[in-house]
């Protein structure tokens, strides 16, 4: 067991040892656009599938509550936890377009939509990004593998170095909490 555990950890820091060496610009870039937004006043919308819904909604509830220090909430939304809307919106449009409605009515120009898709090739997730690129939404993409589709769709795009889903999504995790941390100092300082 000791060198499974041994294997997990040195696979995890090497990735992240790639993040760091690989995606330094685009993570300055999409903190940025962040910050941007918060300073005018906008909002970001956080959406995903499965472990990448989880971790949208933690990223979201952090800047909503406190992140590292006591200060007011900030507008922040993941747009799976009505399960109301995320149902009715499968239902009537179809499960690839419970995002890009909701991005439709909740957004405004200059708030920012940040799709969390491992594989970059999630059809919801996609058409969220084009749904928010046509209201004037900026748009950031955690990916992994290749970046996919996706990739392509957003004004920034930052694609993990790595192949499994695990590694990737925990690198999401780092860069959320890190968004946070530059949004809150930025905000509150």
């Amino acid at each position: 067991m000791i060198e499974k555990i041994r294997g997990r950890i040195e696979e995890s820091i090497q990735v992240k040892q790639n993040l760091l060496n690989k995606c330094l610009p685009q993570i300055e870039s999409a903190a940025k656009l962040l910050v941007e937004a918060y300073k005018r006043g906008n909002k970001a919308v956080w959406f995903g599938n499965g472990g990448s819904a989880a971790d949208a909604q933690h990223i979201a509830a952090e800047l909503v509550g406190d992140y590292l220090k006591r200060r007011r909430a900030l507008m922040s939304l993941a747009l799976h936890t009505n399960t109301s809307t995320l149902t009715a919106l499968g239902n009537d449009y179809g499960y690839d377009q419970i995002y890009s409605h909701q991005i439709e009515g909740l957004c405004v120009p200059g708030d920012v939509a940040v799709g969390l898709s491992t594989s970059g090739n999630s059809e919801n997730v996609l058409k969220g990004v084009a749904a928010a690129k046509k209201n004037k939404v900026h748009t950031i993409g955690l990916l992994g593998r290749d970046g996919g589709k996706i990739a392509k769709e957003v004004d920034v795009a930052i694609v993990v170095p790595a192949s499994s889903t695990d590694r990737i999504q925990e690198c999401h995790m780092l860069m959320g909490h890190i968004f946070c941390e530059l949004i809150e100092s930025a905000m509150f300082p």
